[in-house]
């Protein structure tokens, strides 16, 4: 079921692009980014390079969180293997498999 969802959600956002760049492909305006002007800019230019420019800058935020989050996990890992290994090992127990069986 939420393989349909996800696809129709898809589907909902592609159709709201689509129907947004053929409202307004005929509009233009004045992109001003501090350092230059640009004139007659087309508005879904703006639209869909805000829209990638975002997804661009959370990726790299979420990258960054991510590793952080990993290496936090690695940290811990390797703790409890060293908490593990330390532990009492009970020495008494003989390998079921290595000499045969008691009976022989």
């Amino acid at each position: 079921m939420s393989r349909w969802l996800g696809a129709l959600g898809i589907l909902v956002v592609l159709v709201l692009a689509l129907g947004f760049a053929s409202l307004n492909g005929g509009e233009h305006v004045v992109l001003r980014l501090g350092i230059a002007t640009l004139y007659g800019v087309p508005l879904t230019v703006v639209a869909f390079g805000g829209l990638i420019a975002g997804m661009v800058i959370m990726l790299v935020a979420g990258v960054r969180s991510d590793l952080k989050v990993r290496r936090i996990l690695r940290a811990r890992l390797a703790e409890e293997d060293r908490e593990e290994k330390s532990r009492f090992v009970d020495r008494s127990q003989r390998d079921l498999f290595e000499g045969g069986t008691k009976e022989e």
